[in-house]
């Protein structure tokens, strides 16, 4: 690709007047449902998802998709990790939408709202049968593949245990608030007093996990939940874009005894390690900010193995 195909900063609605960056909120909403008479029944082969390897909230969706168990059931078609202004492209090869034909992402929230006028993101739940966007919102998706879809799935693991689902929503807030979107409240500031604050409250959160780890194989015991997912597909991220790129500079993930460890055993877990793409993602972040990143230059990889063994089989069990 070019490396002029980039875009800028984030939109001007997305930047407050102190300098701090304000996530858009999604604007499809909707729900596939179990009930038959729905505007969106849950039917096989019905829904289609378009995702970006190279994007962390997308990442959450093909995760789970892959270990659900749900490829049979649900099509998916990834875009052009390398963004301009007009933002997701299938730009042809492996960027294809056989599905619709599109060229750009942006097609579907047209045709799903023809005002629609906000930032085009991903992922993206389509509606085959009524060609509509269901849902853009990823942690609203991540929960229906989890849960709505499982009839469908092959080999299907439980996502949001029925038990614990009040404590994995208020760990999922927390750790979207300090982690997920932090790591965009540090790096898409312009101002230095709230880019300090916000890496402190970054860091303090990741210190809060890993010692919330020690106890523990995963965040809420001995198999991986959403909130695992969601939290992984930052740290894959992190020692190879974050702390450089964003300045999230405090301390880098393979420094913490247990959250790298934990990292490693979750790209481990069969099915995960293969939706991930640093080369994807790496030339996504240096290369499309050219307003943190003018020379476009990609860093190159952080000498971190994440197949090394990680050891955390044995660890204890403990739910929350």
């Amino acid at each position: 690709m070019a490396s002029s195909r980039v875009s800028g900063a984030p939109p001007h609605h997305e930047q407050g007047e102190d300098g701090s960056f304000h996530r858009q909120d999604s604007l499809f909403r909707n729900w596939v449902s179990d009930d038959p008479s729905a505007e969106f029944p849950l039917q096989a082969k019905r829904y289609h998802l378009y995702v970006a390897r190279a994007c962390p909230w997308a990442h959450r969706t093909i995760i789970a998709r892959r270990l659900m168990g749900l490829e049979g059931a649900i099509g998916m078609s990834f875009l052009d990790p390398i963004r301009d202004e007009r933002s997701w492209a299938f730009t042809g090869g492996e960027y294809t939408d056989p599905l619709n034909g599109f060229s750009f992402l942006k097609e579907a929230y047209l045709a799903s709202d023809p005002g629609y006028g906000l930032r085009v993101t991903v992922p993206v739940l389509w509606d085959r049968q009524n060609e509509v966007i269901v849902n853009n919102e990823s942690g609203e998706i991540l929960r229906m593949l989890g849960t709505v879809f499982r009839p469908l799935a092959r080999h299907p693991m439980d996502l949001y245990p029925a038990s614990i689902r009040d404590d994995i929503d208020a760990l999922n807030e927390r750790i979207y608030h300090a982690v997920n979107n932090g790591v965009y409240k540090a790096g898409f500031t312009t101002s230095q007093a709230v880019y300090e604050r916000e890496v402190r409250t970054l860091f303090e959160m990741l210190d809060e996990l890993d010692q919330r780890l020690a106890g523990r194989r995963f965040l809420f015991g001995s198999e991986p939940v959403e909130t695992d997912i969601r939290l992984f597909t930052t740290l894959v991220r992190f020692d190879a874009v974050y702390h450089i790129h964003f300045k999230c500079s405090l301390r880098k993930l393979i420094e913490y005894p247990n959250l790298w460890p934990y990292a490693r055993d979750l790209y481990q877990w069969p099915g995960i390690g293969e939706t991930v793409n640093l080369n994807e993602i790496r030339a996504h972040y240096y290369r499309t900010h050219p307003k943190i990143n003018p020379s476009g230059l990609v860093a190159v990889a952080p000498a971190a193995p994440f197949d090394e063994p990680a050891g955390r089989e044995s660890s204890a069990t403990a739910a929350a």
